[in-house]
């Protein structure tokens, strides 16, 4: 392992003494997280993050690969795994996002099972969908019917980025492998991923609407067409 052991020391003895154990319980509650937080919100955990990133920056893939790994997989609160997240998504580091990453992101997405990680993962596999277009496409597909539910998830909201670059085949791939999943972070997803892009093309996402409106559900009808409205035809059934 060639993991930067003053990298990770910087962000624990930062969040360490930053903690504020009043509120720390009420975000484990929030978040129902098994695992402890120190009570650092985001803003000053940011701060905590990148003045330690800056002062020890990471020279190599493998570093920067097992530095992730190291914060990831030894971390005691929550805010350390979020130092991850927020190590792998740095901008000096954006060349080591490839497909090499890819089972780094998917351990993240696999082992933290739980919206705030997958979602903030989420921009990592968009990145490497933006990079890799026929390989992580071909992935996104599979992750679609995955039996994992966090995968499926990210197989969808993958593209919200994208705007006019967004691929409507996978997008429509995606959803349409899970329309018959009631969780609710997969109806929440689908609706997230129409509204998305329906900034981009509004009439279309109504179009998609319309002909899946007896499969989708309510959730994902009213997210969808939350900014856009839609025509009267369309029945929104209930939750």
């Amino acid at each position: 392992m060639t993991a930067n052991r003053a990298l990770i020391e910087a962000v624990r003895a930062g969040l360490r003494e930053a903690a504020d154990p009043e509120r720390a319980p009420k975000m484990q509650a929030y978040m129902k997280s098994s695992m402890p937080y120190r009570g650092v919100s985001s803003v000053p955990a940011r701060a905590i993050f990148r003045a330690a990133f800056a002062a020890d920056p990471l020279e190599t893939f493998e570093a920067w690969r097992d530095t992730l790994l190291a914060l990831w997989r030894k971390a005691e609160f929550r805010e350390e795994r979020y130092a991850a997240l927020d190590l792998a998504q740095q901008r000096r580091y954006r060349a080591f996002v490839t497909r090499d990453a890819l089972p780094i992101f998917e351990e993240f997405i696999v082992t933290g099972a739980w919206w705030d990680y997958v979602d903030e993962t989420s921009n990592l596999i968009g990145a490497l969908l933006h990079d890799d277009r026929a390989s992580m496409t071909a992935e996104m597909r599979r992750w679609s019917r995955d039996s994992h539910l966090w995968k499926r998830r990210i197989s969808i909201i993958c593209q919200l980025g994208a705007k006019a670059e967004t691929d409507l085949d996978l997008l429509y791939d995606a959803i349409e492998a899970n329309l018959d999943d009631r969780d609710f972070f997969i109806r929440k997803a689908i609706g997230w991923a129409l509204r998305q892009y329906a900034k981009t093309d509004a009439e279309e996402v109504r179009r998609f609407v319309r002909a899946h409106a007896d499969r989708l559900s309510g959730l994902s009808i009213r997210e969808a067409l939350k900014n856009i409205g839609g025509p009267a035809s369309i029945a929104v059934p209930g939750t």
